[in-house]
């Protein structure tokens, strides 16, 4: 038979209990509870780097809380790419992957990462290659690069972002195309590549054509001997292509989000969602355009299609013509 006592200290318990269960069971915080990190493989200044923080303030927009624009320059992308392919997969660090060094890298040598090992959040940027020089060299035209080329063996040096690159690629199917030997000079983004050619310090400067455009927007002095693109953008449609000008040479650089293989379901899909409402907001559309970057939405389930149809491509170049001494 029980007490008062008793009674009183099983109804305390009782209560102890109740209210401690609830505690306990607490949800997570909604995502993010904390800052976004987002990192860029190139260093700042470069055209994937100024679409990182224009999209970063979209991003804050679409998901709440902060986003970090992380510059991970070096080794071609690589350092950045694998820093992301590392990242704990908890939707707190993503990234932009380019290629083609997200794609080249892991087929020239071993590689942290490959493009499998993330999880792609769609695709935003495909921006065709360009060679550029400076405003005072008498080189107007491909053809007359080629003839000086020729005439002067490895005196055109030409800046990229690092060997693999869309830019270096271009340079060797532009040797063979010529029958010219050029000079690889590699650089950590296409911000160092700029200012190398702003100072004259290489002949050519193998930047993509939204990056160009923008630098000649704030007052770099260099102007496109061609671009690499299927027909002439519209972006600069008064620049001829490589293939007008006799050259088959036609590269691109896809810039996309992707995180860590391994994000939970609702994070991933709240990231992807956010994305695709990004690439269809008309004000970010605008703030693109008026940075000169082209703009090419794609979901990750296409993106995965381009990327794999793209390094089966490149694989088959590798064999034919490797861009750097085979390990």
């Amino acid at each position: 038979m029980s007490t008062p006592w008793t009674r009183r200290a099983l109804c305390a318990g009782l209560a102890a209990t109740a209210f401690a269960l609830p505690a306990a069971a607490q949800p997570e915080a909604p995502y993010p509870a904390k800052p976004i990190e987002l990192i860029v493989a190139y260093g700042p200044g470069g055209g994937t780097d100024l679409v990182a923080r224009l999209l970063a303030r979209h991003l804050e927009k679409q998901i709440g809380g902060n986003v970090v624009v992380l510059n991970r320059p070096g080794a071609g992308g690589g350092i950045g790419f694998g820093e992301l392919a590392r990242a704990k997969p908890d939707g707190y660090t993503i990234g932009f992957i380019n290629t083609p060094n997200v794609l080249t890298i892991p087929i020239e040598r071993k590689s942290a990462f490959h493009w499998s090992q993330y999880d792609l959040l769609g695709n935003l940027v495909d921006d065709p290659g360009g060679f550029a020089i400076h405003d005072s060299n008498a080189i107007t035209t491909l053809a007359g690069l080629a003839a000086f080329a020729k005439a002067n063996p490895g005196a055109v040096t030409v800046g990229t972002t690092g060997t693999g690159s869309d830019d270096h690629l271009a340079m060797l199917l532009f040797e063979r195309a010529t029958g010219t030997k050029l000079t690889h000079v590699p650089y950590k983004g296409a911000g160092e590549v700029r200012a190398a050619a702003t100072g004259q310090q290489i002949v050519i400067g193998a930047i993509n054509v939204g990056e160009v455009l923008a630098y000649q927007k704030g007052g770099t002095p260099i102007r496109l001997l061609g671009q690499m693109s299927a027909a002439r953008t519209t972006l600069a449609p008064q620049v001829p292509t490589f293939k007008e000008q006799g050259i088959d040479i036609e590269l691109a650089s896809l810039r996309g989000l992707a995180a860590p293989k391994g994000l939970p379901e609702a994070v991933r899909k709240k990231l992807v969602d956010a994305v695709a409402a990004i690439a269809a907001d008309p004000a970010f559309k605008q703030q693109a355009e008026a940075m000169y970057a082209p703009l090419r939405y794609l979901a990750p389930t296409a993106y995965a299609a381009e990327l794999e149809r793209t390094e089966a491509g490149f694989r088959k170049l590798w064999g034919e013509m490797p861009w750097q001494d085979k390990p």
